[in-house]
Formats: C-alpha cells, structure tokens, sequence
C-alpha cells in the first residue's frame, strides 16, 4: 500500500512538471535576451529557437551544484539532441576567464552563452544558482527549477521526454 501512495504522489508531482504552465507573468520567454558565445559572436536568440524544447541553464563557475549539473546536461543533450531537445547553459560570471576555466575542468558539447548585460537574468527571474528553465515548442516557460540536485534528475528528464512528445 505503501509503495502504491508513493508512485500516486511521484505521479502527481511529474503529472506537475510536465503539464502545469507557470504563472502568466513567467510564462512567455522572454524577448529581451541578448546573448554571446564566449568569443563574442551572437547566439540564437531564444525566440529563433520555437519549435524546440529548450533547456535554459544559468549558471557560474563557483556554483558547487553547477559542476554537478554539467554531466547531467551534457547527457540530456547528446540523448535528445535529435528529438528536438536544445541544451544552452548562460553563464553569468564578471570575468569570461573564470567561465573559460571550469569549461576547461568540466567540457561540455551544448551551446554556452554569456548573458554580459545579466539582463537576460534578470528578465527571467534568476535567484539562485543553477537555474534552470524548460521552454516547451510554442515557447512557453513550462517548468523552473532551482539548484541542482541528483535525485531530482530522473523527473527533470521526464519533464523533458514529454514536452518533446507534444505537438507544435
């Protein structure tokens, strides 16, 4: 009985993540992001990216939980990359030399951005380190997820496998 009131509420709770938009004042992203790759050039800019589920990480270089979070991204990427999956992980350092660094110690394979301005950050919310946005195909913030924790990273990656089953 025990293990069938567990799956109910883990049922619930993924039930949560996959289908339940965020409050309206967080639901559209936003449009304001102006983004760089670490030599400078200009990234798509999340709007040009509908169509796609994105994976919006923002993250630094002295965040312990983000060095846990990179092999879980990297994962997510190279596993859904070709169902429509977009993995792009915003870095917010003041110094572009401390992001180069942690990217030398934890290398990674999805698209890194700089948000210079941190107006992007700001336009989302950003409060902790890491923090995470999933963006459905219609370009809806569908799920936010602060911090990085292991356990969590089975129902993130449900979250995730669903959104890329929905129609555009």
């Amino acid at each position: 009985m025990l293990k069938k009131i567990k799956f109910l509420i883990f049922g619930g709770l993924l039930l949560s993540l996959m289908v339940a938009p965020v409050s309206a004042e967080h639901g559209e992203v936003p449009s304001t992001c102006s983004l760089t790759a670490l030599d400078g050039t200009p990234v798509d800019n999340l709007q040009e990216l509908q169509g796609k589920v994105i994976y919006v990480d923002f993250w630094a270089s002295w965040c312990p939980p983000c060095v846990r979070s990179f092999p879980f991204l990297s994962q997510l990427d190279h596993d859904l990359k070709d169902q429509g999956l977009q993995v792009i992980g915003i870095n917010l350092d003041e110094k572009i030399g401390d992001a180069e660094s942690f990217l030398e110690q934890y290398p990674v394979d999805f698209t890194i951005a700089l948000d210079a301005s941190k107006q992007c950050a700001t336009d989302f919310g950003v409060i902790a380190m890491p923090s995470s946005y999933i963006i459905d195909r219609k370009g809806t913030i569908r799920h936010i997820h602060r911090g990085f924790r292991s356990e969590e990273a089975k129902d993130l990656r449900l979250a995730i496998e669903y959104l890329l089953t929905e129609p555009l």
